[in-house]
């Protein structure tokens, strides 16, 4: 059996999600967080800087190449960012 390694990908398991259960985007809903494109993400931001688990959530969407949608308090691009920043490093 050969597994290409390009598309291989290591399966999420429910534990590496049981801090979503605890996010407050899990109360809100996904409307905040996954706008149409070109409108605003202020509310999803202002309820990312109430959340306790805004850290853990940043760092998945990192980790997990997040393309869309705001994810720890950042937008699209704004990960965009940090993900060139990190190669540049």
């Amino acid at each position: 059996m050969h597994i290409d390694t390009i598309t291989a990908v290591t399966p999420i398991t429910p534990a590496d999600l049981a801090w979503q259960e605890e996010a407050l985007c899990a109360q809100t809903g996904a409307d905040f967080f996954f706008p149409e494109p070109g409108s605003s993400v202020r509310e999803a931001k202002r309820i990312c800087a109430l959340c306790p688990i805004r850290s853990a959530c940043l760092e998945y969407a990192l980790d997990h190449d997040e393309r869309f949608g705001v994810w720890g308090g950042l937008s699209e691009k704004e990960r965009l960012e940090i993900r060139r920043s990190s190669r540049r490093a």
